[in-house]
């Protein structure tokens, strides 16, 4: 009797996806941005505003919308390198834990942010990616996984930082929960092995 074939373990990886993903996202943020500066910096309106019910449809429209033009050049190269990274080596968890930490981070944020505050930008989706790619490899036992998470802890990790309240004006809770969902994206995406 034979053994059975197992056929070899398939790539997941999906570096074309991936990028042109993470380029069209950052690209609608510079468009957006442009409106808005047209509009006079009304979209701004749209980010989260703590405890208001008006405020919560903030959590979707948030990292979608920036403070002026220093916001959005400074959130650029690290949405495009570690959004990229987030989702080339498996989309769809890439994918899952995007959602995870944009409406985790975001609700997070309407809970605990102070009243009359307003929230916005890409950074709590940027720190969540940071934390998601650093701890993914841990987590999933993946030599190669584990490397890029080194790699970028080494790179971007001083950025986490950012996550305590030392600068006025700068939503550390934006920062803070992002990093957190990004954490618990990690663990709770991935590989299970029986």
């Amino acid at each position: 009797m034979s053994e059975p074939v197992v056929p070899p373990t398939r790539s997941r990886w999906a570096i074309g996806p991936a990028a042109v993903t993470v380029v069209l996202f950052v690209a609608a943020l510079w468009v957006i941005e442009i409106v808005d500066t047209v509009l006079m910096n009304r979209l701004d309106a749209g980010g989260i505003t703590p405890w208001r019910v008006d405020g919560a449809g903030g959590i979707l429209w948030a990292p979608l919308l920036h403070s002026g033009w220093p916001h959005l050049i400074a959130n650029t190269v690290p949405a495009l390198v570690l959004g990229f990274l987030a989702l080339a080596v498996d989309y769809r968890r890439g994918v899952a834990a995007t959602a995870i930490i944009w409406f985790g981070a975001g609700a997070a944020v309407w809970f605990t942010g102070g009243l009359s505050t307003l929230h916005l930008g890409a950074s709590g989706l940027i720190f969540g990616w940071l934390t998601y790619v650093i701890l993914r490899g841990l987590f999933n036992r993946r030599i190669g996984q584990l490397l890029i998470g080194v790699a970028v802890g080494a790179v971007y990790g001083g950025l986490l930082w950012g996550v305590l309240p030392t600068q006025p004006g700068v939503s550390w809770q934006s920062h803070l929960f992002g990093a957190v969902a990004g954490a618990l994206a990690a663990v709770w995406l991935r590989d299970r092995r029986d």
